[in-house]
C-alpha cells in the first residue's frame, strides 16, 4: 500500500524539515552551476513568514515543498522540491497541480517561476507542463531561465 501523502500549509516548526530537504534535492547541482543555488541560500523560518509555503508529507514526514508568492494577478512560483529517495513517485506533478489550482483559487491569471539555465530537466519538465520560456537574464549571479503558464479564466 503507498504511503499517505497530503499537502499542507507550513508552519515554523517545518523550517528545518524545509532546509534540509532543499539541501538535499539542490545540492547536486552545486557542481553543475559551481556555487549553492539561490534556495539553499535561504532562511525557511523567515520564507514561512513572508511567502506562502506548503509542504508535502508522506505518514507526517515532509518530502516536498511548494513555495509561492502572490504578484498582483500572478503566481511567483518561487520553489518547487521533492526529497531525491521520492523522485519518480509523481509529487513534483503532484506540488505542481497544486500550485495550479492554489492560482486559480486566488483568480491568478497566469503563474511566473525561474530556473538555473542548467538546470536543464526541470526546464524540460515546465516546458512539457506548458510553461513557456519569456526571456533569460542574470539576476543575483544566478543565469535564469524565466518561464511563463497562462491560466484559462472559468
Amino acid at each position: 500500500m503507498p504511503p499517505v501523502t497530503s499537502i499542507r500549509q507550513a508552519n515554523l516548526t517545518d523550517a528545518d524539515a524545509i532546509a534540509a530537504l532543499v539541501n538535499e534535492a539542490y545540492t547536486p547541482y552545486i557542481a553543475r552551476i559551481g556555487k549553492q543555488p539561490a534556495p539553499m541560500l535561504d532562511d525557511y523560518r523567515q520564507v514561512i513568514s513572508e511567502a506562502e509555503v506548503y509542504v508535502l508529507t508522506q505518514e507526517e514526514a515532509v518530502v516536498g515543498v511548494l513555495v509561492m508568492s502572490q504578484e498582483g494577478r500572478e503566481l511567483l512560483l518561487v520553489n518547487v522540491a521533492v526529497l531525491p529517495r521520492c523522485k519518480g513517485q509523481g509529487l513534483g506533478k503532484v506540488l505542481m497541480q497544486y500550485c495550479e489550482d492554489h492560482a486559480r483559487r486566488a483568480q491568478c491569471t497566469a503563474i511566473r517561476l525561474y530556473t538555473h539555465e542548467l538546470m536543464t530537466e526541470n526546464i524540460a519538465i515546465y516546458k512539457k507542463l506548458g510553461y513557456q520560456e519569456t526571456r533569460r537574464a542574470t539576476e543575483n549571479g544566478f543565469a535564469r531561465v524565466f518561464m511563463h503558464k497562462a491560466l484559462p479564466e472559468g
